[in-house]
């Protein structure tokens, strides 16, 4: 099996359709059906992604990036936000919270594929350019250095890859293909 994702979904179909789909991708899928549980089972599975429903009972997927952005041992694992929130902002709000990705309900199947990937590699390449001792290294008090150009993966982490942004013009362009 590949690399390892958490799923964090409330709806059962939601949850085997996402974990069935990366399971036919040679992911590692770990389904997570109550956000209550998402901390720890995280904690425990280490996984390479987080997929995470925002709109959930007990405790909202915003909550949960956040708490999940705070942990030390957790932070950089890249999310995936997959929700049928649609409304003006709500994608901003996912993002401010920490969510590296958002794909919307429904889902295009080669979408989400396509987002799961992209983030999967686009942290794969990070964490091969990153200092394995960057805490050491890294003053917190100066600024880093103000770059020309972003990389390819700065550019995707920070939302900006039109590829996995689910704008739906950009599907129908690929549908008619």
């Amino acid at each position: 099996m590949g690399q390892k994702i958490l799923v964090v979904e409330d709806n059962e179909l939601n949850l085997k359709l996402f974990c069935d789909l990366l399971r036919a991708h040679d992911y590692l899928a770990e389904p997570v059906r109550d956000g209550r549980e998402a901390m720890t089972r995280a904690r425990d599975f280490r996984p390479d992604l987080i997929i995470m429903d925002i709109q959930m009972p007990y405790i909202s997927g915003l909550e949960l990036i956040e708490q999940l952005k705070g942990d030390d041992d957790l932070k950089t694992v890249p999310i995936m936000a997959v929700t049928a929130y649609a409304a003006k902002g709500d994608e901003q709000r996912i993002r401010d919270a920490g969510a590296e990705g958002y794909v919307s309900k429904p889902i295009s199947v080669i979408r989400f594929v396509e987002a799961v990937s992209g983030l999967l590699e686009a942290a794969a390449r990070n964490a091969a350019t990153a200092p394995a001792n960057l805490v050491t290294l890294v003053d917190a008090s100066v600024p880093p250095p103000p770059s020309a150009a972003k990389s390819d993966a700065e550019v995707f982490l920070e939302g900006r890859d039109p590829r996995f942004r689910g704008d739906d013009e950009q599907e129908e362009r690929e549908e008619e293909e």
